[in-house]
């Protein structure tokens, strides 16, 4: 079975350079960026049977790595200067 990955260049292609500079001027984002990486790539390992975990931990995973890519989302919507104020808090 093909696991598909999550890496943010991927989900933000659009917002590369922005990801490289806030990685690199932002420790918070960074390790938030990180986290979220690390948290994908024990997915796709649990997904390819590399790992094991159960479905509700799975989950659990799973649940950590949208709420962390909603929060970077937020992060570069703030950065790129095109938050209303409103939903980045």
């Amino acid at each position: 079975m093909h696991v598909e990955h999550h890496p943010l260049v991927k989900d933000f292609p659009e917002k590369l350079e922005q990801l490289h500079q806030l990685r690199q001027q932002d420790p918070k984002f960074a390790r938030k960026a990180e986290t979220y990486e690390a948290l994908d790539k024990q997915i796709c390992r649990v997904e390819d049977g590399v790992e094991l975990l159960d479905d509700e931990a799975l989950s659990a995973l799973k649940l950590e790595r949208v709420s962390l890519k909603d929060d970077i989302a937020r992060d570069l919507k703030r950065a790129s200067g095109s938050c209303c104020g409103g939903c980045c808090g």
